[in-house]
């Protein structure tokens, strides 16, 4: 389809008419329309449409509908249907009374045309800007960042139902597209072992029986593989997404040992953040959090906090469910840094925090990185007074410790941790630790070659996170601290008005799209039940939601 640029001429003066008339008192969609104008030009995605072909519709309104349907959670024929419907989204977009809309599958064309061409933060970019020329977003002041988990919209499956599924879904396929060729593969026994979706009550009963029923999977699938890669088959059929899913989980799940086909186990398997969980998604992993086991994703969002300007969604990034928080920090700041939006100070959990975290965010990009560290652990295997690191006296040039009663170390070395992370290891003599008068104290390792031993961090890192350690304990950092909960009701919200607990759609980029249409739904503060939340409830000076707090806690805190 080719792009028609079509200029904004306004609202029609009839669909106004009648909706000023119909809606005296205002609509979210009609102060939205009023306030910010046309939200999204249609050249804004010029570049993801040809200049040949039939007229595209247009893309600045399709744009604004994705947000409205991720608003009001609606499906894409639901959110046709509302265009043709509902007086107020013509409005907004600027239609006539009569104008019928267009057809629902128009909505899943767009969205895999912003990802194809690498435009699916283009729609949270633009709001932004927007609202930055109303003088209500600026860089500096205070942001926050939380996560959520994010439940993949496929089946959470255990290993044998996985490879059974992950072979069923192949067959389906080739079935589509070769019946032909794939009938003289299989025979009635096939059909019956994959004909149905695999559970696991239709298991066989038995360890041993399952065991072998695993076993025949295996063989099943090594028969297809090695029939699909064969010199004589149709070289189309490689390419098949449900093969080639096929191919990458028999090499993660078995061994084959020439006839011979069995389980991997144990540290056999590839670790969970490249292991596949499910064969109708290949981007969701499996992770688990707190006991609470989950397949899917994480979705990370950064909001500005400020007193005196709306709280506005400035950031979002989803990775799976295996990548931890720690690994989205500096993806964070370089992503606010690009859009000009970096604050003078980020608030975060311990997740997000480490001493490597505190000085590159610091060095880079002037940002104070507010958020708990680790305490010095030594001191768990110690009751009452105890000697931390901090104790210690480090002469980085010289490259010794001194502890406190005045020993120095007899040994340093330059080591890094599995996780690439530079360290340096000191060690003090047992002899010294064995004569210390405050042993007991200090260390329990006085036998052998060395006594107590330190692991420091880079000079820089090591003097953060001593500095960090001192002040989280103190009370002015804690009040500081406190405004970081805030994003915890960011969070809230947008799983209950955007729906963002479980994903639409299958594969990290559609997701994270829809991510981003649920982000920028929350700053224009669409909800269908209220329709005031965000940037609406500060136009219209409505006060934020009070903190809800038990009667049994009230209680608690009068006493």
């Amino acid at each position: 389809m080719s792009l028609e640029s079509r200029a904004d001429r306004g609202v029609p003066e009839l669909t106004a008419r009648v909706v000023r008339a119909s809606f005296p008192k205002g609509t979210l969609a009609v102060r939205v329309r009023e306030v910010l104008g046309p939200l999204f030009e249609d050249d804004s995605f010029a570049e993801a449409f040809s200049s040949r072909g039939r007229p595209a519709v247009s893309p600045g309104a399709l744009a604004l509908v994705s947000v409205l349907q991720y608003a009001e959670g609606l499906t894409d024929r639901q959110a046709a249907d509302q265009v043709r419907a509902r007086m107020d989204w013509k409005f907004l977009l600027g239609l006539e009374l009569d104008d019928s809309g267009f057809d629902f599958s128009v909505l899943s064309d767009f969205r895999a045309r912003l990802i194809e061409h690498g435009l699916e933060e283009k729609v949270l970019d633009l709001i932004l800007e927007r609202i930055s020329d109303l003088g209500l977003l600026r860089s500096g002041g205070r942001q926050r960042t939380d996560s959520t988990h994010v439940l993949a919209a496929v089946r959470t499956l255990n290993r044998m139902e996985f490879v059974g599924e992950t072979l069923r879904a192949a067959l389906e396929a080739l079935a589509a597209a070769a019946p032909a060729w794939l009938s003289l593969l299989v025979d009635a026994d096939w059909a019956k072992r994959y004909g149905a979706r695999i559970d696991s009550y239709r298991f066989p009963k038995g360890d041993n029986v399952r065991a072998e029923w695993a076993r025949q999977v295996g063989r099943d699938g090594f028969t297809i593989l090695e029939a699909v890669y064969a010199p004589q088959a149709p070289a189309w059929l490689r390419e098949v997404p449900a093969v080639q899913v096929l191919r990458r989980a028999w090499v993660e799940q078995y061994h084959r040992d020439g006839e011979e086909v069995r389980w991997r186990e144990g540290k056999d398997l590839p670790p969970g953040r490249r292991r596949l969980s499910s064969p109708y998604d290949p981007d969701a992993r499996y992770a688990t959090k707190r006991g609470s086991g989950w397949c899917g994703y994480k979705t990370h969002l950064s909001e500005t906090c400020e007193p005196d300007a709306p709280h506005l969604i400035t950031y979002v990034v989803t990775t799976d469910a295996t990548v931890a928080d720690t690994e989205v920090t500096a993806a964070v700041h370089q992503g606010l840094a690009t859009r000009e939006l970096l604050p003078d100070e980020h608030d975060v959990d311990a997740g997000y925090v480490t001493a490597a975290h505190i000085v590159a965010a610091r060095d880079a990009h002037g940002i104070e990185l507010l958020g708990p560290v680790g305490l010095d652990t030594c001191h768990e295997n110690y009751e009452g007074e105890h000697f931390t690191q901090s104790a210690f006296t480090i002469d980085w040039e010289a490259k010794n410790a001194v502890c406190p009663q005045g020993k120095i170390s007899a040994s340093w070395s330059d080591q890094r941790k599995s996780s690439g992370t530079p360290v340096s290891r000191v060690h003090f003599t047992a002899q010294d630790c064995a004569a210390c008068p405050v042993q007991d104290k200090c260390t329990k390792a006085a036998n052998g070659k060395w006594g107590r031993s330190l692991t420091l961090l880079p000079q820089d890192q090591q003097a953060a996170l001593e500095d960090r350690r001192r002040e989280q304990l103190t009370d002015q950092w804690q009040q500081r601290y406190n405004i970081r909960a805030g994003v915890e009701g960011t969070i809230s919200q947008a799983i209950r008005r955007t729906r963002i607990r479980r994903t639409r759609y299958t594969s990290l980029p559609k997701t994270h799209l829809g991510h981003i249409f649920a982000a920028t739904a929350i700053n224009i503060n669409i909800n269908i039940n209220i329709n005031i939340i965000r940037l609406d409830a500060w136009l219209s000076e409505t006060p934020l939601g009070q903190t809800r707090t038990s009667h049994l806690a009230r209680l608690q805190l009068a006493a």
